[in-house]
């Protein structure tokens, strides 16, 4: 997708749940519009965990507290109002751009006085997402009645708005140095000397009930295991009756057996993709660290977020089907997020390659279609 499309105003609005899910990805969005040389305003409720994810900020991109007043008057209106995960913009916000539209003069041809408005979902592979991804609904209430709001879904498939996917990610990725990067953290870490067939595996998951198994049979391997701070890292270390501290100072690393435990700090997302980029076998949770995954081309298991009526269960499955799974990592994925009582099996050699190859497969497929932003830039132009 090659139209061109002026810079313009893009007012985001994010309301936290997880503050590793849904502002990652809100950031890794207005990240990217910025790098194109967009005007970005980022509304949003609990900003916090920007402080370690996103430290130096981002040029073109500026901060507003959920709740704040509107633009002034000397300020840009938006030209682009995306609410992600339906976070349901504030009428206040909604009022002014109302005024503020219509205050410019000229009714656009396409879209009236309005800016147009998208509602960004959630991620998913099941089959509405192609159904629904576009569609108009009409508001026929409020201060924007008769205004519409658009729908649209990332996705896996042509037929969705695509993942999110930074231009140069995929040079970095080729460049990216491997045995550089886990002598660095061995050296930090207090390892030793990285033992050249030492399995390494990321760990960024809920509390799964087979978290036991997985940490015994790591024992048997040699195994590296770089667990991410926050639920996981309570997770490992209740599961082996650890203590937090040691001599009054938090404990960075523990070995049990051949199992070597790595319990990392809170780090920006470019260091997050690295850690995934170094490791064998990533297990991730939630949306923005599975596409991060898919990226990295590595073997992977989605610990997807528990809903109470089960409905993560078709949503997992759905992704699997698309991932062209092969039974073994079908099986896995089962038993880590909980849908049946089989034991966990870790993958042998074979088996990791076998992983492997299927996530190299999938993302082979993704490299072939537009990313997400580029996908929104060019609904913008066709809409505006």
């Amino acid at each position: 997708m090659n139209l061109t499309v002026p810079p313009s105003q893009w007012d985001v609005f994010c309301r936290v749940i997880d503050n590793f899910g849904d502002i990652g990805v809100c950031w890794r969005l207005v990240a990217q519009l910025a790098g194109r040389g967009h005007r970005v305003r980022l509304w949003v409720d609990d900003a916090s965990a920007l402080a370690w994810m996103a430290p130096e900020g981002c040029p073109g991109v500026e901060l507003r507290a959920w709740g704040s007043p509107p633009p002034g008057p000397d300020e840009p209106a938006p030209d682009v109002m995306v609410e992600a995960f339906g976070c349901e913009i504030a009428p206040e916000f909604i009022a002014y751009s109302a005024y503020s539209s219509s205050a410019r003069g000229q009714k656009h041809p396409k879209n009236g006085f309005q800016p147009l408005w998208i509602n960004l979902e959630y991620l998913s592979a099941e089959r509405y997402v192609e159904r629904n991804h576009r569609l108009p609904s009409l508001l026929m209430s409020g201060p924007a009645a008769g205004w519409t709001r658009w729908f649209f879904y990332p996705g896996f498939t042509p037929a969705t708005g695509g993942l999110l996917r930074e231009p140069d990610l995929m040079a970095r990725r080729e460049g990216f140095d491997r045995t550089a990067w886990r002598a660095t953290h061995a050296t930090a870490f207090g390892l030793g000397e990285v033992e050249p067939g030492h399995r390494w595996m990321s760990l960024f998951c809920y509390e799964p009930a087979a978290l036991p198994d997985l940490l015994q049979q790591g024992q048997a391997l040699p195994t590296q295991l770089l667990v991410t701070p926050g639920r996981p890292t309570h997770a490992v270390r209740s599961a082996l009756a650890e203590n937090t501290s040691q001599n009054g100072f938090q404990c960075l690393s523990s070995k049990r057996n051949q199992l070597s435990i790595s319990y990392l700090p809170h780090r920006p997302q470019a260091a997050f993709d690295e850690m995934l980029w170094a490791c064998d076998f990533n297990a991730v949770r939630g949306e923005d660290s599975l596409v991060r995954a898919l990226w990295a081309g590595q073997a992977l298991v989605w610990h997807i977020y528990p809903q109470d009526d089960n409905a993560h269960h078709a949503k997992l499955m759905a992704f699997l089907d698309w991932l062209e799974a092969p039974p073994t990592l079908r099986a896995f994925h089962a038993t880590w997020n909980g849908l049946d009582s089989a034991p966990l099996q870790l993958p042998d050699d074979a088996t990791l390659a076998e992983w492997t190859a299927c996530t190299q497969a999938a993302r082979a497929r993704l490299l072939g279609q537009d990313d997400l932003v580029a996908q929104l830039l060019g609904f913008a132009a066709e809409k505006r």
